[in-house]
């Protein structure tokens, strides 16, 4: 590996020059763009949340169009089956009239998956991504079948309380990396897209990145050391989200259900690596800790009927969480 600081600084760039060209077609919306490229680099699944026609398909369908791998779009609707995601088997024929069973490949079988408006399917549909998510496989009669490195769910979904959509299940949001929100642009912003996308030639990226590039970066961001009182911090962030640890902030105990997972923690301490390397540093911080902690902890963090009723998000205890959780760490 080169000097630590020159591979920081090889990091940066690339991941600017990924920016940058999604950039070109996605208008403002940067932290939702640095979020995206995080979970890229941290090999995690990203579910982008917002109303219909903000670009999240398009934030997706550009970021394929930077890297060099295979792209596939799923697009999701309450008719549609497990099968028509990661394939089944059929009955072939040959020249000699005999029939055997061969395993056709659903649409899952690429690097990038666009899960579009995945609360729209049924939870059963949504589930066949559980196993493909966190095995990187996929099983049918009984055979395991092995998807092509790298891979990623970069899924979008409706707001929940919109007509037509299912709850996505807390063991699949568990398997997305960060959950990013998507919101409306500013009036400068709004101009801008409009300008891009009311001409004859619609603005398209180029391709900056291929599959080794990136397993090689993806590589070096979980060589990145963290001190133990960083550790420390990381354990007792996602430690307090549970109500029944006593050094749990009022909110938690008044409105969280469940706690996040242990999933919630590595996401917190990839995601700083990232952080780390995007400033040229191959050492993490705390401050690296919490930019992302919103994304890693707001779909792991289960409220209850009573926050519901009182209008508590869970940003709103995620914000309560890096104002009350010292960083001073009691490292043995």
């Amino acid at each position: 590996m080169n000097h630590p600081e020159e591979a920081a600084a090889g990091f940066r760039d690339d991941f600017q020059r990924l920016h940058e060209e999604i950039a070109k077609v996605i208008v403002g919306a940067q932290p939702v763009i640095d979020g995206v490229l995080t979970c890229l680099f941290a090999s995690g699944h990203c579910l982008l949340e917002g109303v219909p026609g903000l670009g999240k398909t398009l934030l997706v369908r550009t970021l394929s169009q930077a890297l060099d791998l295979q792209f596939s779009r799923i697009q999701f609707t309450p008719d549609l089956m497990p099968a028509d995601i990661i394939g089944t088997n059929i009955v072939v024929e040959d020249e000699s009239g005999n029939r055997e069973f061969r395993f056709r490949q659903g649409p899952i079988f690429a690097n990038i998956i666009l899960a579009d408006e995945i609360n729209r399917a049924t939870p059963k549909t949504q589930s066949a991504l559980l196993e493909a998510m966190q095995e990187h496989t996929v099983s049918v009669a009984r055979t395991s079948h092995r998807l092509e490195e790298p891979f990623f769910v970069m899924a979008t979904q409706n707001p929940i309380e919109m007509e037509g959509t299912y709850t996505l299940p807390e063991a699949q949001l568990d398997r997305f990396f960060f959950k990013l929100l998507v919101t409306f642009p500013g009036g400068d912003d709004l101009a801008m897209i409009l300008d891009r996308t009311t001409q004859r030639e619609m603005p398209r990226g180029e391709k900056v990145m291929d599959a080794a590039r990136l397993t090689h970066w993806a590589g070096l961001v979980r060589d990145v050391p963290v001190a133990p009182q960083v550790t420390s911090y990381v354990v007792r962030l996602v430690t307090a989200t549970h109500p029944e640890n006593p050094e749990a902030p009022e909110i938690v105990r008044q409105y969280v259900r469940y706690g996040s997972s242990p999933r919630g923690a590595q996401a917190l301490l990839l995601a700083g690596k990232v952080n780390a390397l995007r400033a040229g540093r191959f050492n993490v911080s705390f401050n690296d800790i919490q930019k992302t902690a919103h994304s890693a902890l707001r779909h792991r963090v289960l409220l209850n009927f009573e926050a519901e009723a009182d209008g508590v998000a869970p940003d709103q205890v995620v914000d309560a969480l890096l104002k009350t959780v010292d960083t001073k760490a009691k490292v043995a």
